[in-house]
C-alpha cells in the first residue's frame, strides 16, 4: 500500500505540473506571438526543459529562484487585496447565483488547489533545522493560502457580477479595482505565480519517484542523488513525462486529471487508514479509521459523476502502471519487499 500512496502522490504531481504548464504557455501566447496549437505545445516542451536545466544544476540554484519567484507572484495578489479592502465599501452586494448543475464537475475542478502543501516536506532532508523548518512551512503555507484563496475569491465575487464568464477573474477584478495599470501587473502575477508553481513541482516531484525507488524495490537507480543534490534520473523521467503529456493534452482535461489524481492521493492514504487501523498497527485502533469513510465516499462522488469516462480510464491505467510496476521492480536485496 505505501508504494501506491507514494505512486498516486507522484502521479498527482506530474499531472499538476502539466496542468500548470499549459496553462501558462496559453495564457502568455498571445503576448508572444504564438498562434497555433503546435507552436503553443512547443513552446510548453520548452519551457519544461529550461525550467527542468535550471532544476538539475543543483539545490542551492533552485531555492534562489524558487524564492524570487514565489516573492514577485505574492506582491501584484497583495496590491489587488488592497485595493480591495480600500473599495470594499463602495462595491454593490453580490447578486444571487444562478442555479447550476454541474456542481460535482465544479468540485472536481476545485480539487486542484486542494494540493501543494505536502511538497513542503519532500525536500526535508536538505533544510538546515528541518524538525523545526518543515512543520512551520507547512502550517505557514496553508494558512497563507487560506488567507489568500478567501480573500481573491472574494474579491472577484463582490466586484466581477458576470464572474462565471471572465476568462482571468484576477485581472479583471484588478481592472475594475485598480485600472488598466494594476490589471496588467495582475495578469503578469498571475503568469509568475504558474511558473513559480511548475518550477517548484519540477523540484519537487522528481524526489516522489527517488524516493519510490530507494525503498524495498529497485527501480533503475532513479534513487541516485548528484552531488548537487538533485536526483538526476528520477528528474529525467519526471521531464520526458511531462513533456509528452503537455504535448498531447487540453487544459481543461489536464486540470481534471490531475484533480482525480489528488483525490486518488486522498482515497489511498484513506484506505491506507483503514488498513491500518484495522491492523491496529501504529498504535491506531479501529475506531481510528472513521475520517476514511466520507474521504473514500467523497472522492468517489466526484470522480463517478464530475469527471469524463476518458479522464476516468485515464486515472484507472495511472493506477495500474504503479501496480505493474511494483509487481516487476526486483527486490531491494535484504528487504523484505512487502506490498502491505
Amino acid at each position: 500500500m505505501s508504494f501506491l500512496v507514494g505512486w498516486v502522490a507522484y502521479v498527482s504531481a506530474f499531472f499538476s505540473t502539466s496542468a500548470v504548464v499549459v496553462g501558462l504557455t496559453g495564457a502568455v501566447a498571445p503576448a508572444l506571438g504564438l498562434e497555433g496549437t503546435l507552436s503553443r505545445r512547443l513552446a510548453a516542451v520548452g519551457l519544461v526543459t529550461g525550467l527542468a536545466l535550471v532544476v538539475a544544476s543543483g539545490v542551492r540554484l533552485s531555492a534562489r529562484v524558487w524564492t524570487v519567484l514565489t516573492v514577485l507572484k505574492l506582491l501584484p495578489l497583495l496590491l489587488l487585496l488592497a485595493a480591495f479592502a480600500v473599495a470594499r465599501g463602495a462595491l454593490p452586494a453580490p447578486a444571487p447565483a444562478a442555479p447550476e448543475a454541474a456542481w460535482l464537475r465544479a468540485g472536481l475542478t476545485v480539487m486542484f488547489a486542494y494540493q501543494g502543501f505536502e511538497i513542503v516536506p519532500v525536500i526535508a532532508g536538505q533544510v538546515r533545522s528541518s524538525a523545526r523548518a518543515v512543520p512551520r512551512a507547512t502550517l505557514g503555507s496553508l494558512l497563507l493560502a487560506i488567507a489568500l484563496y478567501v480573500g481573491l475569491a472574494l474579491a472577484c465575487v463582490r466586484t466581477l457580477p458576470a464572474l462565471a464568464s471572465s476568462p482571468a477573474p484576477l485581472a479583471d477584478a484588478a481592472g475594475v479595482l485598480g485600472g488598466a495599470a494594476l490589471a496588467r501587473l495582475v495578469k503578469w502575477g498571475t503568469s509568475l505565480s504558474a511558473l513559480g508553481i511548475a518550477f517548484g513541482m519540477l523540484v519537487t516531484t522528481p524526489r516522489y519517484l527517488s524516493a519510490l525507488a530507494a525503498g524495498q524495490r529497485r527501480l533503475g537507480g532513479l534513487d541516485r542523488v548528484s552531488p548537487a543534490g538533485v536526483p538526476l534520473r528520477a528528474l529525467a523521467v519526471t521531464w520526458a513525462l511531462v513533456s509528452a503529456i503537455v504535448s498531447l493534452g487540453e487544459l481543461a482535461e489536464l486540470f481534471a486529471l490531475s484533480s482525480i489524481a489528488v483525490l486518488m492521493q486522498y482515497g489511498v492514504s484513506a484506505a491506507a487508514l483503514a488498513a491500518l487501523a484495522g491492523r491496529r498497527r501504529l498504535g491506531l485502533r479501529p475506531r481510528d479509521a472513521w475520517p476514511a469513510l466520507p474521504t473514500l465516499a467523497v472522492a468517489a462522488a466526484l470522480v463517478a459523476f464530475g469527471a469524463t469516462a476518458r479522464e476516468a480510464l485515464v486515472a484507472a491505467a495511472t493506477v495500474l502502471v504503479g501496480l505493474g510496476l511494483l509487481r516487476l521492480a526486483p527486490p531491494r536485496a535484504g528487504g523484505t519487499a512487502r506490498a502491505a
